[in-house]
Protein backbone atom coordinates (compact mmCIF):
# COMPACT_ATOMS: atom_id res chain seq x y z
CA UNK A 1 0.00 0.00 0.00
CA UNK A 2 1.27 3.30 -0.87
CA UNK A 3 1.30 6.07 1.68
CA UNK A 4 2.96 9.72 1.45
CA UNK A 5 4.48 11.61 4.77
CA UNK A 6 3.69 15.29 5.72
CA UNK A 7 6.73 16.95 6.64
CA UNK A 8 7.39 20.28 9.47
CA UNK A 9 8.67 23.12 7.57
CA UNK A 10 11.21 23.56 9.67
CA UNK A 11 13.64 21.84 12.16
CA UNK A 12 17.31 21.88 13.18
CA UNK A 13 19.26 18.52 13.99
CA UNK A 14 20.06 19.27 17.46
CA UNK A 15 21.21 16.86 20.62
CA UNK A 16 24.37 15.90 18.92
CA UNK A 17 26.20 16.34 22.18
CA UNK A 18 23.94 13.53 23.90
CA UNK A 19 23.60 11.32 21.08
CA UNK A 20 27.42 11.38 20.89
CA UNK A 21 27.95 10.39 24.53
CA UNK A 22 24.72 7.75 24.63
CA UNK A 23 26.31 5.77 21.55
CA UNK A 24 29.96 5.67 23.23
CA UNK A 25 31.30 7.76 20.83
CA UNK A 26 35.28 7.16 21.92
CA UNK A 27 38.69 8.76 21.27
CA UNK A 28 41.20 5.81 20.94
CA UNK A 29 44.14 4.75 19.68
CA UNK A 30 42.66 1.01 19.11
CA UNK A 31 44.39 0.10 15.80
CA UNK A 32 42.65 -0.39 13.17
CA UNK A 33 41.17 -3.72 11.96
CA UNK A 34 42.19 -3.73 8.16
CA UNK A 35 45.74 -4.24 8.48
CA UNK A 36 46.79 -6.86 7.24
CA UNK A 37 47.67 -10.32 9.23
CA UNK A 38 50.86 -11.99 7.77
CA UNK A 39 50.37 -16.10 7.41
CA UNK A 40 46.93 -15.82 7.23
CA UNK A 41 45.36 -18.66 5.05
CA UNK A 42 44.58 -17.22 1.84
CA UNK A 43 41.13 -18.66 1.73
CA UNK A 44 40.80 -17.17 5.29
CA UNK A 45 41.79 -14.12 4.02
CA UNK A 46 39.41 -13.87 1.54
CA UNK A 47 36.45 -14.58 3.68
CA UNK A 48 37.58 -12.38 6.15
CA UNK A 49 37.51 -9.53 3.52
CA UNK A 50 34.71 -10.14 2.49
CA UNK A 51 32.72 -10.21 6.14
CA UNK A 52 34.78 -6.95 6.86
CA UNK A 53 33.13 -5.21 3.39
CA UNK A 54 29.34 -6.65 3.93
CA UNK A 55 29.59 -5.61 7.92
CA UNK A 56 31.11 -2.07 6.68
CA UNK A 57 28.37 -1.62 4.41
CA UNK A 58 25.81 -3.60 7.29
CA UNK A 59 24.84 -6.24 5.17
CA UNK A 60 25.06 -7.90 8.33
CA UNK A 61 23.41 -11.13 7.67
CA UNK A 62 26.36 -12.12 4.88
CA UNK A 63 29.38 -10.68 7.09
CA UNK A 64 28.09 -13.26 9.53
CA UNK A 65 27.88 -16.13 7.61
CA UNK A 66 31.17 -14.75 5.38
CA UNK A 67 33.06 -14.75 8.78
CA UNK A 68 32.40 -18.33 10.28
CA UNK A 69 33.54 -20.02 7.02
CA UNK A 70 36.86 -17.46 7.53
CA UNK A 71 36.80 -18.39 11.25
CA UNK A 72 36.63 -22.02 10.25
CA UNK A 73 39.76 -21.85 8.66
CA UNK A 74 41.91 -19.78 10.86
CA UNK A 75 39.62 -19.76 14.51
CA UNK A 76 42.63 -18.55 16.35
CA UNK A 77 43.48 -15.64 14.08
CA UNK A 78 42.92 -12.59 16.46
CA UNK A 79 41.69 -10.14 13.55
CA UNK A 80 39.02 -12.49 12.73
CA UNK A 81 37.80 -13.05 15.95
CA UNK A 82 37.42 -9.13 16.67
CA UNK A 83 35.68 -8.78 13.73
CA UNK A 84 33.29 -11.75 14.72
CA UNK A 85 32.57 -10.68 18.01
CA UNK A 86 31.43 -7.45 16.54
CA UNK A 87 29.03 -9.01 14.20
CA UNK A 88 27.47 -10.98 16.75
CA UNK A 89 27.14 -8.02 19.33
CA UNK A 90 25.19 -6.00 16.38
CA UNK A 91 23.37 -9.31 16.47
CA UNK A 92 22.64 -9.12 19.96
CA UNK A 93 24.30 -12.82 20.17
CA UNK A 94 26.12 -11.95 23.49
CA UNK A 95 27.38 -15.01 24.59
CA UNK A 96 28.93 -15.50 20.48
CA UNK A 97 30.65 -12.40 20.73
CA UNK A 98 32.14 -13.07 24.15
CA UNK A 99 33.41 -16.54 23.16
CA UNK A 100 34.82 -14.98 20.14
CA UNK A 101 36.04 -12.05 22.04
CA UNK A 102 37.65 -14.10 25.03
CA UNK A 103 41.37 -13.02 26.02
CA UNK A 104 41.98 -10.34 22.81
CA UNK A 105 44.10 -7.87 23.64
CA UNK A 106 43.46 -3.85 23.55
CA UNK A 107 40.73 -1.44 24.57
CA UNK A 108 38.46 -2.45 21.21
CA UNK A 109 38.15 -5.84 22.48
CA UNK A 110 37.78 -4.93 25.95
CA UNK A 111 35.01 -2.07 25.30
CA UNK A 112 33.38 -4.42 22.79
CA UNK A 113 32.93 -7.30 25.72
CA UNK A 114 32.02 -4.84 28.12
CA UNK A 115 29.36 -3.40 26.16
CA UNK A 116 28.36 -7.78 25.96
CA UNK A 117 28.34 -8.02 29.39
CA UNK A 118 26.75 -5.15 30.27
CA UNK A 119 23.00 -5.59 27.95
CA UNK A 120 23.57 -8.84 29.04
CA UNK A 121 22.90 -8.12 32.95
CA UNK A 122 26.89 -8.75 34.01
CA UNK A 123 27.56 -5.99 35.86
CA UNK A 124 30.88 -7.15 37.38
CA UNK A 125 32.13 -8.28 34.52
CA UNK A 126 30.79 -5.02 32.70
CA UNK A 127 32.50 -2.70 35.19
CA UNK A 128 36.18 -4.96 35.04
CA UNK A 129 35.98 -4.33 31.12
CA UNK A 130 35.24 -0.58 31.27
CA UNK A 131 37.75 0.19 34.14
CA UNK A 132 40.73 -1.56 31.73
CA UNK A 133 39.62 0.44 28.69
CA UNK A 134 39.44 3.92 31.10
CA UNK A 135 42.91 3.10 32.13
CA UNK A 136 43.76 3.35 28.45
CA UNK A 137 45.52 7.40 27.97
CA UNK A 138 44.34 6.98 24.58
CA UNK A 139 40.30 6.29 25.70
CA UNK A 140 37.73 9.17 26.47
CA UNK A 141 34.22 7.48 26.92
CA UNK A 142 31.76 9.65 29.31
CA UNK A 143 29.33 6.88 28.61
CA UNK A 144 31.68 3.78 30.02
CA UNK A 145 32.54 6.01 33.14
CA UNK A 146 28.76 6.11 33.85
CA UNK A 147 27.93 2.33 33.11
CA UNK A 148 31.15 1.65 35.91
CA UNK A 149 28.79 3.64 38.30
CA UNK A 150 25.96 2.27 37.63
CA UNK A 151 27.63 -1.31 37.38
CA UNK A 152 29.47 -1.14 40.84
CA UNK A 153 26.50 0.53 42.63
CA UNK A 154 24.66 -2.33 41.65
CA UNK A 155 25.72 -5.50 43.57
CA UNK A 156 23.03 -7.77 44.03
CA UNK A 157 20.57 -6.41 41.37
CA UNK A 158 19.23 -8.19 38.43
CA UNK A 159 18.54 -5.73 35.93
CA UNK A 160 14.93 -4.99 34.50
CA UNK A 161 13.48 -6.92 36.63
CA UNK A 162 9.57 -7.50 35.57
CA UNK A 163 6.99 -7.96 38.14
CA UNK A 164 2.98 -7.36 38.25
CA UNK A 165 0.53 -7.45 35.57
CA UNK A 166 1.37 -10.10 32.39
CA UNK A 167 0.40 -6.97 30.21
CA UNK A 168 -0.07 -2.84 30.59
CA UNK A 169 -1.40 -0.60 27.50
CA UNK A 170 -0.54 2.56 28.39
CA UNK A 171 -2.48 5.58 26.60
CA UNK A 172 0.81 7.70 24.69
CA UNK A 173 0.33 11.25 25.46
CA UNK A 174 -0.02 13.72 22.57
CA UNK A 175 2.36 16.65 23.17
CA UNK A 176 3.31 18.50 19.81
CA UNK A 177 1.60 19.89 16.49
CA UNK A 178 5.06 19.81 14.63
CA UNK A 179 6.32 16.07 15.01
CA UNK A 180 4.39 12.85 16.28
CA UNK A 181 6.95 12.46 19.21
CA UNK A 182 6.43 9.31 20.91
CA UNK A 183 5.63 10.37 24.50
CA UNK A 184 4.62 8.21 27.22
CA UNK A 185 2.92 8.38 30.05
CA UNK A 186 5.54 6.45 33.08
CA UNK A 187 5.67 6.28 36.42
CA UNK A 188 8.97 7.10 38.34
CA UNK A 189 10.36 6.28 41.71
CA UNK A 190 6.59 6.55 42.59
CA UNK A 191 6.07 9.70 40.94
CA UNK A 192 4.05 10.36 37.48
CA UNK A 193 6.30 11.60 34.71
CA UNK A 194 6.47 11.83 30.86
CA UNK A 195 9.27 10.00 29.23
CA UNK A 196 9.82 9.82 25.29
CA UNK A 197 10.67 6.68 23.56
CA UNK A 198 14.19 6.88 22.04
CA UNK A 199 15.18 4.19 19.47
CA UNK A 200 18.66 5.89 18.64
CA UNK A 201 19.87 4.89 22.21
CA UNK A 202 20.35 2.07 24.16
CA UNK A 203 19.78 2.69 28.21
CA UNK A 204 17.08 4.71 29.85
CA UNK A 205 18.10 7.95 30.23
CA UNK A 206 16.70 10.33 33.34
CA UNK A 207 16.59 14.25 33.20
CA UNK A 208 19.64 15.34 35.51
CA UNK A 209 17.47 17.77 37.61
CA UNK A 210 15.63 14.61 39.46
CA UNK A 211 19.07 12.59 39.24
CA UNK A 212 22.13 14.39 39.73
CA UNK A 213 24.06 11.25 39.09
CA UNK A 214 23.66 7.68 37.04
CA UNK A 215 20.73 5.97 39.38
CA UNK A 216 18.73 2.65 39.70
CA UNK A 217 15.36 3.46 39.15
CA UNK A 218 12.06 1.81 38.98
CA UNK A 219 9.17 2.65 36.22
CA UNK A 220 5.46 1.59 36.59
CA UNK A 221 3.50 1.27 32.99
CA UNK A 222 -0.05 1.35 33.91
CA UNK A 223 -3.09 0.58 31.61
CA UNK A 224 -5.87 3.13 31.48
CA UNK A 225 -9.40 0.84 31.84
CA UNK A 226 -12.58 2.04 30.01
CA UNK A 227 -15.63 1.27 32.11
CA UNK A 228 -18.56 3.10 33.73
CA UNK A 229 -15.03 4.91 35.86
CA UNK A 230 -11.93 5.86 34.38
CA UNK A 231 -9.45 4.22 36.38
CA UNK A 232 -6.07 3.09 36.27
CA UNK A 233 -4.09 -0.47 37.00
CA UNK A 234 -1.72 -1.33 39.21
CA UNK A 235 0.40 -2.03 35.83
CA UNK A 236 3.53 -3.68 34.94
CA UNK A 237 6.37 -2.73 36.73
CA UNK A 238 10.00 -3.12 36.21
CA UNK A 239 12.21 -2.56 38.85
CA UNK A 240 16.53 -2.39 38.95
CA UNK A 241 16.35 0.08 35.76
CA UNK A 242 19.30 1.37 35.17
CA UNK A 243 19.85 4.85 34.19
CA UNK A 244 22.32 7.72 33.23
CA UNK A 245 21.57 10.55 34.01
CA UNK A 246 21.84 13.97 31.62
CA UNK A 247 19.85 17.30 30.91
CA UNK A 248 17.13 16.88 29.11
CA UNK A 249 15.95 20.59 29.09
CA UNK A 250 16.75 21.25 25.12
CA UNK A 251 14.58 17.96 24.08
CA UNK A 252 11.66 19.27 26.67
CA UNK A 253 11.92 22.36 24.89
CA UNK A 254 11.77 20.56 21.57
CA UNK A 255 8.97 18.62 22.39
CA UNK A 256 7.26 20.65 23.99
CA UNK A 257 6.79 18.49 27.41
CA UNK A 258 8.24 18.42 30.85
CA UNK A 259 10.28 15.01 29.15
CA UNK A 260 12.08 13.39 32.75
CA UNK A 261 13.48 10.38 30.99
CA UNK A 262 14.27 8.74 27.47
CA UNK A 263 13.66 5.20 26.84
CA UNK A 264 15.96 3.32 25.00
CA UNK A 265 15.94 0.28 22.94
CA UNK A 266 17.46 -2.26 25.71
CA UNK A 267 13.84 -1.15 27.66
CA UNK A 268 12.34 -1.61 24.63
CA UNK A 269 13.64 -5.31 23.76
CA UNK A 270 12.93 -6.13 27.79
CA UNK A 271 9.53 -4.84 27.51
CA UNK A 272 8.50 -6.96 24.31
CA UNK A 273 7.07 -3.13 23.35
CA UNK A 274 4.78 -2.20 20.85
CA UNK A 275 4.15 1.28 19.95
CA UNK A 276 1.35 2.49 18.22
CA UNK A 277 1.34 6.43 17.23
CA UNK A 278 -1.84 6.96 15.77
CA UNK A 279 -3.86 4.15 17.76
CA UNK A 280 -2.46 6.45 21.04
CA UNK A 281 -1.36 2.82 22.56
CA UNK A 282 1.93 1.87 24.31
CA UNK A 283 1.59 -1.78 25.18
CA UNK A 284 4.37 -3.45 27.79
CA UNK A 285 4.37 -7.39 28.01
CA UNK A 286 6.34 -9.75 30.65
CA UNK A 287 5.94 -12.16 27.50
CA UNK A 288 7.05 -12.17 23.93
CA UNK A 289 4.05 -11.07 21.75
CA UNK A 290 2.75 -12.94 18.84
CA UNK A 291 3.41 -12.04 15.26
CA UNK A 292 0.73 -10.16 14.24
CA UNK A 293 -1.13 -11.75 11.22
CA UNK A 294 -0.94 -8.73 8.77
CA UNK A 295 2.48 -7.31 9.76
CA UNK A 296 5.56 -7.48 7.54
CA UNK A 297 8.55 -8.65 9.58
CA UNK A 298 11.62 -6.13 9.41
CA UNK A 299 15.08 -7.52 10.56
CA UNK A 300 16.76 -4.63 13.07
CA UNK A 301 20.25 -4.32 14.30
CA UNK A 302 22.24 -2.39 17.05
CA UNK A 303 25.41 -0.74 16.60
CA UNK A 304 27.79 -2.06 18.92
CA UNK A 305 24.57 -3.55 20.67
CA UNK A 306 23.35 -0.21 21.29
CA UNK A 307 21.58 2.09 18.86
CA UNK A 308 18.77 0.66 16.21
CA UNK A 309 19.53 0.30 12.47
CA UNK A 310 17.54 -0.89 9.35
CA UNK A 311 17.62 -2.19 6.02
CA UNK A 312 15.40 -0.45 3.56
CA UNK A 313 14.66 0.18 0.16
CA UNK A 314 15.52 3.55 -1.43
CA UNK A 315 14.65 5.46 -4.42
CA UNK A 316 12.41 3.66 -7.07
CA UNK A 317 11.91 0.51 -8.38
CA UNK A 318 15.27 -0.51 -9.40
CA UNK A 319 15.84 -2.44 -6.09
CA UNK A 320 18.68 -0.40 -4.48
CA UNK A 321 18.51 -0.51 -0.80
CA UNK A 322 19.87 1.40 1.90
CA UNK A 323 20.67 1.46 5.81
CA UNK A 324 19.33 3.90 8.25
CA UNK A 325 19.54 4.73 11.89
CA UNK A 326 16.25 4.64 13.31
CA UNK A 327 16.04 7.88 15.50
CA UNK A 328 12.65 8.37 17.07
CA UNK A 329 13.30 11.77 18.30
CA UNK A 330 14.50 13.26 14.91
CA UNK A 331 11.22 15.11 13.41
CA UNK A 332 12.15 14.93 10.34
CA UNK A 333 11.16 11.76 8.36
CA UNK A 334 14.73 11.10 6.83
CA UNK A 335 17.88 13.19 6.76
CA UNK A 336 20.27 11.22 4.11
CA UNK A 337 24.40 11.81 3.60
CA UNK A 338 25.51 11.94 -0.25
CA UNK A 339 25.65 8.48 -0.73
CA UNK A 340 21.85 7.98 0.61
CA UNK A 341 20.73 10.87 -1.99
CA UNK A 342 22.25 9.31 -4.91
CA UNK A 343 20.22 5.82 -3.93
CA UNK A 344 17.40 7.39 -3.63
CA UNK A 345 18.34 9.08 -6.94
CA UNK A 346 18.40 12.40 -6.52
CA UNK A 347 21.74 14.79 -7.08
CA UNK A 348 22.95 16.10 -3.42
CA UNK A 349 23.91 19.43 -5.52
CA UNK A 350 20.50 20.00 -6.80
CA UNK A 351 18.67 19.95 -2.98
CA UNK A 352 16.75 23.07 -1.93
CA UNK A 353 17.03 25.16 1.00
CA UNK A 354 13.91 24.05 3.23
CA UNK A 355 10.99 26.81 4.16
CA UNK A 356 10.92 28.01 7.51
CA UNK A 357 14.42 27.40 8.48
CA UNK A 358 15.35 30.22 10.38
CA UNK A 359 19.25 29.68 9.39
CA UNK A 360 18.72 29.19 6.15
CA UNK A 361 21.42 26.30 6.24
CA UNK A 362 19.02 22.98 5.53
CA UNK A 363 18.69 21.77 2.48
CA UNK A 364 16.39 18.84 1.77
CA UNK A 365 14.29 17.23 -1.27
CA UNK A 366 11.42 14.33 -1.87
CA UNK A 367 12.42 10.59 -1.89
CA UNK A 368 10.34 8.70 -4.55
CA UNK A 369 10.00 5.30 -2.63
CA UNK A 370 10.90 3.92 0.96
CA UNK A 371 10.33 0.18 1.39
CA UNK A 372 10.36 -1.21 5.13
CA UNK A 373 9.72 -4.80 4.62
CA UNK A 374 6.83 -5.22 2.13
CA UNK A 375 5.05 -1.71 2.83
CA UNK A 376 5.94 1.18 0.53
CA UNK A 377 6.09 4.42 1.35
CA UNK A 378 6.22 7.43 -1.24
CA UNK A 379 7.06 10.99 -1.42
CA UNK A 380 8.99 11.22 1.62
CA UNK A 381 10.39 14.24 2.64
CA UNK A 382 14.28 14.58 4.02
CA UNK A 383 17.04 16.76 4.35
CA UNK A 384 20.68 16.72 3.97
CA UNK A 385 22.30 14.53 7.23
CA UNK A 386 25.07 16.86 8.28
CA UNK A 387 25.04 14.47 11.46
CA UNK A 388 25.21 11.31 9.72
CA UNK A 389 29.56 11.18 10.03
CA UNK A 390 29.56 11.24 13.72
CA UNK A 391 26.91 8.72 13.92
CA UNK A 392 28.93 6.27 11.62
CA UNK A 393 31.85 6.62 14.07
CA UNK A 394 30.12 5.81 17.30
CA UNK A 395 28.06 2.88 15.21
CA UNK A 396 31.63 2.13 13.37
CA UNK A 397 29.81 1.11 10.01
CA UNK A 398 28.48 3.20 7.30
CA UNK A 399 25.06 4.39 7.24
CA UNK A 400 23.35 5.84 4.60
CA UNK A 401 21.32 8.57 6.78
CA UNK A 402 18.79 8.55 9.34
CA UNK A 403 14.87 7.60 9.97
CA UNK A 404 13.01 9.59 12.13
CA UNK A 405 9.69 10.11 13.88
CA UNK A 406 7.27 10.77 11.21
CA UNK A 407 7.70 7.64 9.43
CA UNK A 408 7.71 5.80 12.66
CA UNK A 409 4.08 6.91 13.36
CA UNK A 410 2.75 5.66 10.04
CA UNK A 411 2.80 2.28 11.18
CA UNK A 412 2.10 0.12 14.58
CA UNK A 413 5.46 -1.39 15.91
CA UNK A 414 5.97 -4.71 17.86
CA UNK A 415 9.97 -5.92 18.97
CA UNK A 416 10.06 -9.54 18.85
CA UNK A 417 12.56 -12.22 19.52
CA UNK A 418 14.38 -9.99 21.59
CA UNK A 419 14.77 -7.29 19.53
CA UNK A 420 15.99 -8.66 16.76
CA UNK A 421 12.76 -8.37 14.81
CA UNK A 422 9.82 -5.84 14.38
CA UNK A 423 6.54 -6.18 12.99
CA UNK A 424 5.27 -3.28 11.62
CA UNK A 425 0.99 -3.13 11.01
CA UNK A 426 -0.43 -0.54 8.85
CA UNK A 427 -3.75 0.13 9.40
CA UNK A 428 -4.09 2.78 7.80
CA UNK A 429 -7.45 1.92 5.67
CA UNK A 430 -9.03 0.39 8.89
CA UNK A 431 -8.69 3.04 10.95
CA UNK A 432 -10.34 5.36 8.26
CA UNK A 433 -13.55 3.20 7.94
CA UNK A 434 -14.08 2.85 11.97
CA UNK A 435 -13.53 6.55 12.32
CA UNK A 436 -15.77 7.75 9.33
CA UNK A 437 -19.27 8.60 10.52
CA UNK A 438 -21.53 5.47 10.23
CA UNK A 439 -24.40 5.47 7.98
CA UNK A 440 -28.09 4.63 9.38
CA UNK A 441 -27.37 1.25 6.81
CA UNK A 442 -24.00 0.74 7.64
CA UNK A 443 -23.42 1.46 10.84
CA UNK A 444 -21.83 -1.12 13.29
CA UNK A 445 -23.65 -2.57 16.07
CA UNK A 446 -23.31 -1.75 19.73
CA UNK A 447 -19.95 -2.97 21.19
CA UNK A 448 -18.18 -4.05 18.08
CA UNK A 449 -14.78 -2.34 18.21
CA UNK A 450 -12.12 -2.90 16.01
CA UNK A 451 -10.75 -6.46 15.43
CA UNK A 452 -7.23 -8.21 15.77
CA UNK A 453 -4.14 -6.52 17.75
CA UNK A 454 -5.42 -2.92 16.57
CA UNK A 455 -8.09 -3.68 19.84
CA UNK A 456 -5.69 -4.76 22.29
CA UNK A 457 -6.55 -4.44 25.69
CA UNK A 458 -8.15 -1.60 25.36
CA UNK A 459 -10.74 0.34 22.43
CA UNK A 460 -8.49 3.11 20.42
CA UNK A 461 -8.33 6.82 22.06
CA UNK A 462 -8.67 8.66 19.27
CA UNK A 463 -7.02 8.62 15.53
CA UNK A 464 -5.41 12.00 14.83
CA UNK A 465 -3.83 12.60 11.63
CA UNK A 466 0.54 13.64 11.22
CA UNK A 467 1.19 16.90 11.64
CA UNK A 468 1.40 18.91 7.95
CA UNK A 469 3.70 21.67 7.16
CA UNK A 470 3.40 24.20 10.29
CA UNK A 471 4.56 27.66 10.63
CA UNK A 472 7.91 28.54 12.18
CA UNK A 473 6.56 29.97 15.71
CA UNK A 474 6.95 33.07 17.32
CA UNK A 475 7.80 34.40 20.22
CA UNK A 476 5.77 33.01 23.33
CA UNK A 477 3.00 34.69 24.90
Amino acid sequence: MKKEVLVPSHHTLGRAALLTTLLGIAASGCTNANSPSSGRPELAERWFRRAEQDFNEVKIDPAYEAIHKALAIAPDDPEIRMLGGRIALVRLEYDESLRLLNALPGSEAAALRGRAHWYRGDLSPAAEEFETILDDPEVRDEWAKAVVVLARSGGGRTPFTLSGEPRAVVEMAQVSDIAPYLVVPVEIDGDDRLALVATGIADVVVDSSNFAEPSWVSLRFKSRRIGPELEQSSGLEVTDVPALSQDLSSISKEVNAPISALIGVSMLRQLNATIDYAGHQFIVRKDAAQPPPSATKVPVYYGKGGGMVLSTGLGGDDGARGTLFVDSIMRFPLALDDRGWIKAGLVPGDLTPVPGDPSQKLKGGTVPTIRLGSFRLDQVPGIYGSQVPDIEKGLQFDIDGVMGAPVLAMYRMTFSDGGRVMYLEDDTELRAIVSAPPSAAGAAPPGVGLPGPINEGQPPLGLPQLPGPAPVPGPKQ
